[in-house]
């Protein structure tokens, strides 16, 4: 929550549940939001480990799999995800590079 422009930090299950959050003072924002958002968080993560290991046995090539994260851009906001944790940023004050950077992407092996 100590990144510029953070809106809100949360943690999910593998099953889409919300586990955990932290929400700044902000109307348009609420775990009701959150929970919605950490299910399309799964959801996507799925499909694109579909896509990536699909892609690996097509053409041979590695790297693509395991999805650790990913970016998710709305009109106003932006969703950063790596793992199971995600931070809610807005579009015209949040920085994506230093979302994932807290989010410790990079750290995790395959």
């Amino acid at each position: 929550m100590s990144l510029n422009g953070a809106v809100a930090a949360f943690e999910f299950s593998d099953r889409g549940e919300l586990v955990s959050h932290a929400v700044a003072p902000d109307p348009d924002m609420d775990p009701v939001a959150l929970d919605m958002l950490s299910h399309v968080c799964v959801a996507n993560i799925s499909l694109a480990s579909m896509q990536a290991r699909g892609w690996e046995g097509v053409t041979g090539m590695n790297g693509f799999y395991p999805i650790q994260g990913f970016t998710l851009i709305g009109m106003d906001w932006t969703a950063v995800i790596n793992g199971r944790h995600g931070v809610v940023l807005r579009n015209d004050s949040g920085d994506v590079e230093a979302a994932y950077r807290a989010l410790g992407a990079g750290d995790q092996g395959p």
